[in-house]
């Protein structure tokens, strides 16, 4: 078998075979086979594309490349979800402690951002000494005891999958449904998960803009799942606007922290509910989602998901003080608030120059070496389809550095559109894909 056979096969449209694919990322993980080869390859995958099965087996192989986790004897069934991105998205910090409040195990591996996109690790270290680097017997260890635990990936888990993202980054491979879709389920079927729920973003502040695209996206994720033995929903949620309004790290963890206490802004903690209900369901235990999201109301208006979320930061060396008095946690030395120039409905708060604003401050990364400023931010403090007077707070920017803040304020001026006619309000969701 050779690697230029195989790329002249994937050229022609030709289906790969399992033994192909796993030919090909061995020998790519191993060094034998080139990055010129393989960026050969990857652009024949992004013009050609690939059936569920080849991406089935590719997401395999990049899962078998390193460590496996076997969860299978910390609990008869573990959940965990995935986001692909988004704006002020910090369901993660929510939803996981609620869902392990009821009584389902849930083991996270987590991202950390870039570009316009926050990382859940990000908004973890905002907390002094929480700890993102789990070894794989702390995590077990961690689960067994709390039935909670969040970290970032190992090099030891799918370094196939690091190595072949790394290269797609700089030869124009990444926007490819089958590649993404193999990335991304490779890290949760070597995760060790059983059932999975992902939530897929649609939007201007998404990677997949329109509502086909992620569909497709979602299916194909669906289908991976179900062919290598796991359970898998995928719901197609909005990132036209900002989730609930803080944009930051420890902004978006304070407005966790106030969603977990029962108050924050209610289109997240709506979204929060919904994705829990669906994982209860998907782990057997709640009959179905509606049941599973009110299960979730019930944990989440207890409390008892807010000392979860506790149990979370002392077990991973978190200073529990930080997230009891959120005033403590980073805080920015300049905060502006800008009123609305005008009066009117407003008929878009566009994510992604939202995000970019964030980067802008210093709350995200240009690149994945980038250091991030914790306390830096933007609070957007409308909705689509509100009506906003003149002079009525529209965002408040908040920056270490007068620099940056002058071209910040002009692109959060520009993500917010105006309306003389009312607007409708933008959906939660826009359908699920089982």
């Amino acid at each position: 078998m050779r690697a230029v056979d195989i790329i002249i096969k994937k050229r022609d449209g030709e289906e790969l075979t399992k033994e192909e694919i796993d030919f090909f990322i061995e020998g790519y993980t191993r060094g034998d086979i080139p990055d010129y080869q393989a960026a050969a390859w990857a652009m024949a995958v992004v013009l050609r594309g690939m059936t569920p099965e080849e991406t089935t087996h590719l997401a395999l192989a990049m899962a078998r490349s390193g460590e496996m986790l076997d969860l299978s004897g910390v609990a008869p069934m573990t959940v965990d979800k995935h986001s692909t991105g988004g704006v002020g998205d910090k369901t993660t910090l929510v939803v996981e402690p609620v869902v392990a409040a009821c009584g389902l195990v849930v083991g996270k591996m987590s991202g950390r951002g870039l570009g316009f996109t926050g990382g859940t690790l990000d908004k973890m270290e905002s907390i002094p000494g929480f700890r993102t680097n789990l070894s794989t017997e702390e995590l077990l260890q961690q689960l067994r005891r709390i039935g909670l635990a969040l970290t970032g990936q190992t090099s030891e888990l799918a370094p196939a999958d690091g190595k072949l993202y790394a290269l797609r980054d700089v030869t124009g491979t990444i926007k490819s449904i089958p590649l993404i879709a193999s990335s991304v389920m490779c890290k949760k079927l070597a995760g060790g998960a059983q059932a999975i729920v992902l939530d897929v973003k649609v939007g201007t502040g998404a990677f997949m803009e329109n509502l086909e695209e992620a569909r497709q996206l979602a299916e194909l994720m669906v289908s991976i799942a179900r062919l290598a033995g796991r359970r898998a929903v995928a719901l197609l949620s909005d990132m036209n606007q900002p989730l609930g309004y803080a944009v930051g790290n420890a902004l978006e963890l304070k407005e966790a922290i106030q969603t977990l206490q029962g108050d924050g802004p209610d289109d997240f903690r709506q979204h929060c509910l919904i994705v829990a209900g669906h994982m209860l369901a998907i782990g057997g235990l709640a009959q179905d989602e509606e049941a599973g999201k009110e299960m979730a109301r019930a944990v989440l208006d207890s409390g008892r998901g807010w000392e979860r979320f506790r149990a979370l930061v002392i077990a991973q060396g978190g200073d529990v003080r930080y997230v009891d008095q959120p005033e403590r946690l980073p805080t920015a030395s300049i905060i502006e608030t800008v009123t609305a120039p005008q009066s009117g409905y407003l008929s878009a708060v566009q994510a992604r120059r939202v995000g970019e604003s964030a980067v802008i401050l210093g709350a995200g990364r240009a690149k994945k070496e980038d250091p991030i400023d914790h306390a830096v931010g933007v609070v957007v403090h409308h909705k689509v389809g509100d009506w906003v007077e003149a002079g009525q707070p529209l965002f408040t920017i908040h920056a270490n550095q007068r620099a940056n803040l002058d071209e910040a304020r002009q692109l959060l001026l520009e993500a917010h559109t105006w309306s003389a006619s009312p607007v409708p309000p933008l959906p939660l969701f826009y359908g699920v894909v089982r």
